[in-house]
């Protein structure tokens, strides 16, 4: 139920943070909860660079979901960037909500005789133990949320959430699909319910909030992701360099797309411009989508190999610029 009004004296409004391995499905449940994207979604790992709020209702509170970068062994700036944030917004928040990519623990814990886990799975185990530890250290409890269960046995699932809750960390546990919504309804109530009481931080019919120069670098770069399949996408940014209000009611936005090499570019571009031609029609189709007005987008690729150690990028999406 979403209430039109209400007094601050029966009102509830928190932070709940979002954290869990790369590929947890983080933004996935994040959209799911607020009803709305407002959280880039593809298939590759370390999608989410910054924190990203989204604003979900239920009854009468207000849920500030915090979707977090993926937490796992950073190797560069960006990625210590990246990893200090994802904490950062754990140790702000009301509730943590530790999301575990289910199918990937089972794989390495609990293996079927004709199956092995493989190196994606190992992986995503490891970072979330690291995740783990880290709750230990910090004394910090979590809500323990286990994704994608739509692929398993449930007496499986029952098995692992057993073997998680004995770290000691975990207040409850809930089983969910983020992708096709079970479990989501009873995640929901379980966090409204520990929101701390005051009036609400947002108005009611806001979705998330980040300005929509970022906004819009992130839906261009989550198209650039879906296109471009080899290992690019972690070597290139997108920034709004310029975004104007025409008089028609349109909006006009220039775009930069950062790649570290030539033949990076050439990928984006693709053979006759057809590459960036797709990545820009998609853009432009769900900005408009979002915005509810016309939207004249115009893409550029430069090529600078430094754009990770650029200070000024760092903090356009809130990230601490670091060693």
């Amino acid at each position: 139920m979403t209430i039109t009004s209400s007094s601050p004296a029966t009102t509830r409004a928190g932070f709940a943070a979002i954290i869990g391995a790369p590929n947890a499905g983080k933004s996935t449940l994040v959209n799911a909860l607020v009803g709305s994207k407002v959280s880039i979604v593809t298939q590759k790992v370390q999608t989410t660079r910054f924190p990203v709020r989204g604003i979900a209702i239920h009854g009468e509170a207000q849920i500030v979901l915090v979707d977090t970068p993926g937490i796992f062994k950073p190797r560069r700036r960006l990625d210590r960037a990246m990893v200090k944030s994802a904490w950062g917004g754990a140790e702000d928040a009301d509730i943590v909500v530790m999301l575990i990519d289910a199918p990937a623990h089972l794989a390495v814990h609990f293996p079927a005789p004709d199956t092995k886990p493989t190196g994606a799975d190992k992986l995503a185990v490891e970072d979330a133990e690291t995740i783990i530890a880290g709750l230990k250290a910090n004394n910090r409890r979590a809500i323990l949320v286990l994704n994608k269960i739509d692929l398993l046995r449930r007496d499986n699932l029952l098995a692992l959430a057993d073997s998680l809750f004995k770290e000691g960390v975990f207040d409850q546990v809930f089983m969910i699909s983020a992708e096709k919504g079970n479990g989501i309804a009873d995640l929901m109530e379980a966090l409204a319910d520990k929101m701390p009481s005051g009036p609400w931080l947002y108005p009611e019919d806001q979705a998330a909030d980040a300005p929509v120069r970022i906004l819009a670098a992130e839906i261009t770069r989550e198209k650039l992701f879906l296109r471009v399949h080899e290992e690019l996408p972690y070597a290139c940014a997108v920034v709004t360099t310029d975004f104007k209000d025409m008089p028609d009611g349109a909006a006009r936005i220039e775009q930069t797309i950062f790649v570290e090499r030539d033949g990076q570019r050439a990928i984006v571009l693709g053979k006759n411009g057809q590459t960036l031609k797709w990545i820009g029609q998609r853009a432009r189709q769900e900005l408009m989508d979002i915005l509810d007005r016309k939207v004249h987008l115009f893409l550029h690729v430069q090529v600078n190999e430094r754009w990770s150690d650029d200070r000024a990028l760092y903090a356009q999406f809130g990230l601490e610029f670091g060693e």
